[in-house]
């Protein structure tokens, strides 16, 4: 054994042992600030998970494969436009976890500094399409719309709604917005757009192209060149006020892992990372 002394000659403690202890306040440190996840451990708790609306379906598989993993964890999610969450969270909604589908209503969280102090990451990406009813072929392209058959085109929000938003940026790219805002039927979320187009209800639609392969109704027209709108990236994040974060932080782990991106990829979304 390696001993070292003072000045008088006494030993101090054996170098191997200050080694151990400094490695295991390392770990002490690195898994209070959630640094190192011990995975499986048994957790009991209640999260509320806020998530753009369009996520739902993913979601809620998500959620019966985790408690399987975390069966006395309970899950209630509260589904939105990203829009409508962020509000929900700025008047005091209890919410542990948000994923948003769009960067600009989280960057708002984070700006007024409701986000738990590095918990915020990107989990997902997401594509723009255009949608009409399976059976239709008035129109082929994106500059279809403009034509006069077609007289009603849904588009979320985009006061509220993300993909509502890059509607616009899509109209701008391709000169088409005087042409078409006198169409346009805006609706509360993603989902409407898919069932408004699914109804006939209208012409065409313009949702996330996750969306629209969820459905068997519509037929993908065409999908918006990327350069053509702002890239749609998912944050999650969780939230500084939450009392479970323990459990947050092994959901959002879990969100990264192996069994939740085939689940995620299966429904037409892209990692991030």
């Amino acid at each position: 054994m390696i001993f070292s002394f003072t000045p008088s000659g006494r030993p101090l403690r054996f170098k191997h042992s200050l080694r151990i202890g400094l490695i295991a306040i390392t770990m002490i440190v690195a898994i209070a600030f959630g640094q190192i996840t011990i995975a499986q451990q048994p957790i009991t708790a209640t999260l509320t998970v806020s998530a753009g609306a369009g996520l739902k379906p993913v979601l809620t598989e998500i959620q019966q494969v985790y408690k399987q993993i975390q069966p006395n964890v309970t899950i209630n999610y509260n589904f939105a436009s990203s829009g409508s969450l962020q509000r929900q969270i700025e008047q005091g909604a209890k919410t542990d976890v948000f994923i948003s589908a769009s960067v600009e209503y989280m960057n708002a969280l984070e700006k007024q500094g409701f986000l738990l102090s590095g918990s915020r990451t990107n989990l997902l990406k997401n594509g723009i399409a255009l949608i009409a009813p399976k059976n239709s072929t008035a129109i082929s392209s994106f500059q279809d719309l403009t034509k006069s058959t077609v007289k009603r085109i849904a588009i979320g929000e985009p006061r509220s709604v993300p993909v509502g938003k890059s509607a616009e940026e899509i109209f701008r790219y391709f000169k088409i917005t005087d042409q078409v805002k006198p169409k346009i039927l805006y609706t509360r979320n993603g989902p409407q757009i898919l069932n408004y187009v699914e109804t006939g209800s209208v012409d065409a639609g313009i949702t996330h192209d996750s969306n629209a392969k969820q459905s068997n109704q519509v037929r993908i027209v065409a999908l918006a060149p990327e350069k053509s709108y702002s890239p749609l990236v998912y944050p999650v994040a969780i939230l500084k006020d939450s009392k479970n974060l323990t459990a947050a932080r092994s959901f959002v782990q879990f969100l990264f892992s192996n069994q939740a991106k085939a689940l995620f990829e299966n429904y037409g979304y892209q990692m991030a990372n």
